[in-house]
């Protein structure tokens, strides 16, 4: 059982609880997900198995599409709902134009601050572990993009958007940074995610359809749809197989090797010591 299966997570889960529970049901070991989702949080939660596992590197990196709803005129300890209330303003105005204007001014790159509740870990432990013994530590900040973003919804106390953002986004600190421009504060209330790369919303199955055998899943090749494919001979699988660096007769960054049964054998990329060769990365025997 080689692959991705798509899951639609549902809320007050956390990701390793689907994990577990998906262990049990395919009694495996080899198995995992290629990105958290706050338990707070819906939508598509990738399961890589056995040889998936070795691609959940990639996957992570791949750009993501949430609907987002924040809460305005409190703040918390864990930027959502679910936390400690630490500040609240009843007496606040925004208009559709103004908050419009706000989040556009968030397109492109910037510096964003990982909430201090979340499973980042900071010289061997969990950000959340260092808050919950109430320990100092220096909260990282890392460069995040926004590629899209735009509103969808504005009510008296929640707005509710759609954005696409790169690996590394914590949509928490999103939304809080957002209501710092505001000059309200913010706290996530609900998110889906709608999209991780190629995988949707839409072609993600419950726990309970899963429950029932009735789901699909996503093969190793499948997973790599934007990666270009090379088919190989058997001489050339087995140089391949045995990780062999090879001349780099491509044209692109990152090459597929597939055999002639259409099976994945390797992800190569030009070699950086010499560009004129192609080297694996990942290889599966």
């Amino acid at each position: 059982m080689d692959g991705i299966l798509l899951v639609n997570k549902p809320k007050d889960m956390t990701s390793r609880d689907v994990v577990n529970l998906l262990s049990k049901k395919f009694n495996l070991r080899n198995i995992g997900h290629t990105g958290t989702l706050d338990p707070i949080a819906t939508g598509v939660l990738g399961i890589a198995m056995n040889k998936g596992l070795k691609i959940v590197d990639l996957l992570i990196n791949d750009t993501k599409e949430y609907i987002a709803t924040a809460k305005m005129g409190i703040s918390t300890d864990t930027l959502d709902v679910t936390g400690n209330i630490i500040n609240e303003e009843g007496n606040y105005q925004v208009t559709k134009e103004q908050l419009i204007e706000v989040l556009n001014s968030f397109v492109g790159k910037s510096i964003q601050e990982v909430p201090l509740y979340s499973a980042l870990k900071v010289n061997g432990k969990r950000l959340y572990e260092y808050a919950r013994g109430n320990k100092e530590v220096e909260i990282p900040k890392r460069e995040i993009e926004i590629y899209e973003i735009e509103l969808l919804e504005l009510n008296k106390d929640e707005f509710k958007f759609r954005v696409v953002v790169s690996k590394g986004t914590y949509i928490r600190s999103l939304i809080r940074d957002i209501g710092n421009k505001l000059g309200i504060p913010c706290v996530m209330s609900d998110l889906i995610r709608m999209k991780q790369g190629n995988f949707r919303l839409e072609d993600s199955y419950t726990l309970e359809e899963i429950k029932n055998d009735n789901y699909q899943l996503i093969s190793i090749k499948d997973a790599l749809a934007g990666y270009k494919f090379i088919k190989v001979n058997s001489f050339i699988e087995n140089k391949v197989l045995n990780g062999r660096i090879l001349e780099n007769r491509y044209e692109d960054e990152k090459i597929v090797f597939i055999n002639e049964s259409d099976e994945v054998l390797a992800i190569y990329k030009v070699y950086e010591k010499d560009n004129t060769k192609v080297k694996p990365i990942k290889v599966f025997k």
